[in-house]
């Protein structure tokens, strides 16, 4: 990396002195009082309207990746032979470092050469709250070399007082265009240049100073440095990575100036007049940024929210009222979900809210097929206990499915040339009856808290349509079937079951047996002459399974999943799958030189062992680690290796040193390394950041292998629970939802205030007819309650935003200068 700085300079007997740092945006560990934490959710919907290729073929296969900066941290699947492609992509990760830019690009799929980027959707970090929660559509932007950059340089200015030889100033004003170059520093992004830099000025004789040693007005504000980042090319040329300009005035009041500045596009970005239509990009973006205080601040909050299954109704309830005045209810859904969940009181909440749903539900082949508080509240609580249940149940045949090249299609419009619908058939009938089968023996291995919630809606249903005796398995499969198996079948990507997209075929082929599975569950379906099938092919292919067998084996099932008997284990414990991917890893071995390099390896984990082999699917692994072995899992310094995004799995035997492939899986590799290895005995408590290199530990420089860690280890979580969910975080987001709000919670107020007025709602349609409140005194109790818990919390936080932005100067490494500085 090499860094150039021309600079015009004018100034009296005076030279001004550059040198500089430059450093990657990354993630600086806030104080240990209050975390930072970000999230980030959201879903790639589609694009429309993408430039054609120019000739006969004017298709694109396209993907599209998320990046923060420069960063890649997500990819969808590609979508071939299309200009408006249909992504219809989840996506949910912590965000662990900090960023500028949230980009989404477009990507033309190339298989010979690079791929083509088509446009972009760049987002600054302050401007995702404009967009939090709704879909929009976003103009693709061009792509421009000069407008991709990221970072920050550490800049220092002198002004040094220069005499001639004889004690005057030289008359003589001469405006000099001076470029410097530093030397290139290889292998990292973190290059320390430390390289002084002499910009001499002189003046005209003809010129009359006003006073000795300083410039001039006019003259310095047309003065600037420039500071030029690049990637050296070496046999190839050069790659732009930013520049910052700093007018020489910042010099105007004090002699020397230093500070941090964020890497800039090159003249503002791309100022081209081009004005061709990109296309356009529909996203769905909810970015959160929360300060989570100490415990004891959240324990009012917390304390009032776990009341909310006992109070009568549910709907004047703490839970309930922020579902009611959210702008979106899935914000307020998954914080109290795993709170709920966290202290045993989801089941009761979900019966209640299932039961306000039941009471509005006229038609028994309706029920639960809504978007209610209810449905979305298990949903949620599927995703989060059942990913075990997924993994043991599904993951087998979705990888042989995955891996297979077999043909499933039955649409006689998409079938290929040469091929057979009668073997297709028969293919998709393997597939479906080998997960159905799989899927109706599994009750054994089905969640506690699912099974008592499914016990719970099945006796509500039952006693809300007394006369209809299919309702009480209609209300399980719903959920089970409907929200939970068919869609981990379509998307195994998002449930973590297959760690990339399947292919556009393979996709089809799941889509297929997700809808057969879908209806399969469904006991209304199967207990009518018809199927609920649109397709005339899908209708006759289900007629192969409209046998008396497979009803009796659904029902089976149904009842198994709601019943409240107490499951006993098969005697043999199968170990979990938990994560697999493909990363880098430190040779653990020596050669006759010394020297260790890096190779690719896919990577994965169970709760029994931590393996890595030579490809995905290989089952000879090529080294093991035991999960009772792991002692810490922490990140690794940079400078270590000059290698981002590594991490450090120390064990018995030497450390396995590890790179990811960007900072998001990083970050979730450590974070489910350490789940599954927080109750081992002989934890460590302190760590060694870096490695050790000739001799000694390049962080502490202790000279013994073996010397205690020179750094605490990262405090894990609590070893009684068994999912990971952090409380304080999540109530937190409930007090920011809840601040966010408070225009709505003031109108809920005042509706409950004119109901009891007036002994019943208002007749005309107004803000208030949007909120359910069954017992306006009760709303109006628990209402004043949240408010002033609320008010008493924003003083901790409004505490410490005073002391964060005091403590951050601007110019800072946590701070940096946006522009140029005045």
């Amino acid at each position: 990396m090499a860094a150039a700085a021309p600079a015009a300079a004018a100034a009296s007997s005076e030279a001004p002195a550059a040198s500089a740092t430059a450093e990657p945006e990354a993630g600086d560990q806030d104080s240990r009082e209050v975390r930072v934490l970000q999230s980030l959710r959201g879903k790639i919907c589609e694009a429309k309207n993408l430039l054609p290729y120019l000739g006969p073929h004017k298709m694109r296969d396209c993907f599209c990746t998320i990046n923060l900066d420069q960063e890649e941290v997500y990819r969808t699947q590609v979508v071939e032979k299309s200009l408006s492609p249909f992504f219809s992509e989840e996506f949910y990760f912590e965000i662990p470092r900090t960023f500028q830019y949230l980009s989404f690009y477009v990507y033309d799929k190339n298989v010979l050469q690079r791929d083509l980027r088509i446009g972009k959707v760049a987002i600054k970090k302050e401007d995702l709250c404009n967009h939090s929660g709704k879909e929009t559509w976003f103009s693709l932007q061009p792509v421009d070399s000069n407008s991709e950059v990221q970072g920050k340089v550490h800049l220092e200015l002198k002004l040094n007082e220069l005499i001639t030889e004889n004690g005057t100033v030289c008359q003589q004003l001469v405006v000099q265009n001076d470029q410097k170059k530093t030397k290139v520093k290889k292998k990292t992004s973190n290059p320390q240049f430390n390289e002084i830099f002499y910009f001499e000025v002189t003046r005209s004789s003809s010129y009359t100073r006003k006073s000795q040693f300083q410039v001039e007005e006019e003259d310095i504000e047309k003065l600037e440095i420039r500071i030029d980042l690049w990637n050296n090319g070496n046999l190839v040329q050069d790659v732009f990575l930013g520049e910052i300009k700093v007018p020489v005035n910042v010099l105007r009041t004090d002699s020397s100036h230093q500070a941090w500045y964020l890497l800039q596009p090159r003249d503002n970005g791309n100022k081209s007049s081009k004005t061709d239509d990109l296309g356009s990009l529909r996203l769905n973006i909810c970015y959160t940024e929360d300060y989570v205080l100490p415990s004891e601040y959240y324990g009012p909050l917390k304390t009032l929210l776990l009341k909310s299954p006992d109070v009568q109704p549910i709907s004047a309830s703490a839970a309930y009222i922020l579902s009611e005045i959210c702008r979106d209810k899935n914000d307020a859904v998954l914080p109290l979900v795993r709170l709920l969940l966290h202290h045993d009181k989801l089941v009761p909440f979900a019966t209640a809210v299932a039961e306000l749903d039941l009471k509005d539900t006229q038609d028994a082949n309706t029920i639960f097929r809504g978007n209610s508080l209810a449905t979305r509240c298990l949903d949620e609580m599927m995703k989060i206990v059942g990913g075990h249940y997924l993994k043991v149940t599904l993951k087998p045949i979705l990888d042989e499915i995955c891996d297979s090249s077999k043909s499933c299609e039955i649409d006689p419009i998409k079938l290929k040339e040469g091929d057979n619908v009668e073997n297709n058939k028969e293919n998709l009938r393997y597939y479906v009856d080998k997960l159905f089968n799989t899927i109706v023996k599994s009750s054994m291995s089905c969640p506690t808290v699912m099974c008592d919630i499914f016990y719970s809606l099945r006796q509500m249903a039952t006693q809300r349509f007394p006369n209809d005796p299919h309702v009480q398995y209609s209300a399980v499969s719903s959920f089970v079937f409907l929200r939970f198996f068919a869609v981990a079948v379509v998307s195994p990507h998002t449930f973590h079951l297959r760690p990339h997209h399947p292919d556009a075929q393979t996709i089809r082929t799941l889509t297929l047996i997700s809808k057969t599975i879908q209806t399969l569950g469904s006991w209304g379906s199967l207990s009518k002459s018809k199927s609920s099938f649109k397709e005339t092919f899908m209708c006759e292919f289900f007629k192969m399974f409209q046998e008396e067998g497979y009803i009796i084996a659904v029902k089976k099932f149904l009842d198994e999943i709601s019943s409240t008997e107490t499951k006993e284990s098969s005697g043999t414990s199968e170990p979990v799958h938990l994560k697999e991917g493909e990363m880098y890893k430190r040779a653990q071995g020596r050669t006759r030189i010394g020297k260790k390099n890096f190779k690719k390896r896919w990577f994965c984990l169970t709760s029994r062992e931590l393996t890595y082999h030579k490809q995905p699917g290989s089952k000879d692994a090529i080294y093991t680690i035991p999960v009772k072995n792991i002692l810490a899992v922490e990140k690794l310094e940079e400078s270590s290796f000059n290698k981002k995004n590594m991490f450090q799995v120390i064990h018995t035997e030497k450390p396995l040193y590890v790179q990811a492939n960007n900072c998001v899986e990083a970050n979730e590799w450590i974070d489910v390394l350490c789940r599954v290895s927080r109750c081992n005995q002989n934890r460590l408590s302190f760590y060694h950041p870096s490695v050790y290199l000739n001799g000694n530990w390049l962080c502490c420089q202790e000279t013994g292998e073996n010397t205690l860690g020179c750094k605490p280890c990262t405090a894990g979580v609590p070893a009684d629970i068994q999912i990971d969910i952090d409380e304080d975080r999540e109530t937190e987001r409930i007090y920011s939802l809840f601040t966010l709000s408070l225009l709505k919670l003031q109108k809920m107020e005042e509706a409950c205030g004119t109901i009891a007025v007036y002994q019943g709602p208002q007749k005309e349609p107004d803000d208030y007819s949007n909120f359910v409140i069954e017992d306006s005194v009760t709303t109006f109790k628990t209402i004043q309650q949240i408010k002033s818990i609320i008010e008493k919390l924003d003083e901790p936080h409004e505490k410490y935003r005073k002391k964060r932005s005091s403590s951050a100067k601007y110019g800072s490494k946590e701070n940096p200068i946006v522009g140029k500085a005045s």
